[in-house]
């Protein structure tokens, strides 16, 4: 009967043990595990929190680069326009180079040979003088020096052209102060016959 009961006691206690070592187990379990939650929770919330990050950078940059796109086409469209206004700006003055080197036939204002030899004089200079541009193949620092060449070349015409002009006006002018003299000088002595005809005759 004793040893029934001290039987009976050490299983009893044994089994105490065993129950005691299997609650310590399943608390650590449950403790090793409820870390590997916070661990796992934590993971998450950091890839989470990362994946966020890389989007919103994502985002920041293709803002970026839309922006930097529009400065590129802005900047694009901006120098096509310069060049546009430039190319205009040229052939406009080209145009007007070409237009003040074109001169016109002189219109016959009086009858005779002697004019109309002058102006064939004045047309054979002329065409003498100008030049067939072909300025198509020539680059802008090019077109510049010609146009600075066209632009002395018709100040030169233009300075010619008044004195010319200044020669004329100043040929007729003299012209003019000869006739006045020679009928002056003509009516004095027209005046002093009369005068001495007057005196003779009574």
């Amino acid at each position: 009967m004793l040893q029934r009961k001290v039987k009976e006691d050490i299983h009893r206690k044994r089994m105490e043990k065993d129950l005691t070592e299997l609650q310590t187990l399943i608390e650590a379990h449950f403790e090793k595990r409820k870390i590997e939650e916070e661990e796992l929770l934590n993971l998450t919330d950091r890839i989470e929190k990362r994946r966020s990050e890389r989007a919103e950078q994502m985002k920041i940059r293709a803002e970026r680069d839309r922006e930097r796109q529009n400065k590129l086409a802005e900047e694009k469209a901006r120098k096509e326009e310069e060049e546009a206004k430039k190319k205009s700006d040229e052939d406009a003055r080209k145009k007007l180079i070409l237009s003040n080197l074109s001169f016109s036939g002189y219109k016959q204002t009086e009858p005779g040979t002697k004019r109309q030899t002058e102006r064939e004089k004045k047309r054979k200079i002329l065409n003498d003088r100008r030049k067939e541009l072909n300025i198509d193949h020539l680059r802008e620092d090019k077109l510049r020096e010609k146009a600075k060449e066209l632009w002395e070349s018709l100040r030169q015409l233009e300075a010619e052209k008044f004195e010319l002009q200044y020669k004329y006006t100043k040929q007729k002018y003299d012209e003019m102060g000869w006739k006045k003299v020679a009928l002056a000088t003509v009516t004095m002595e027209l005046v002093n016959a009369n005068v001495t005809l007057t005196g003779i005759i009574p």
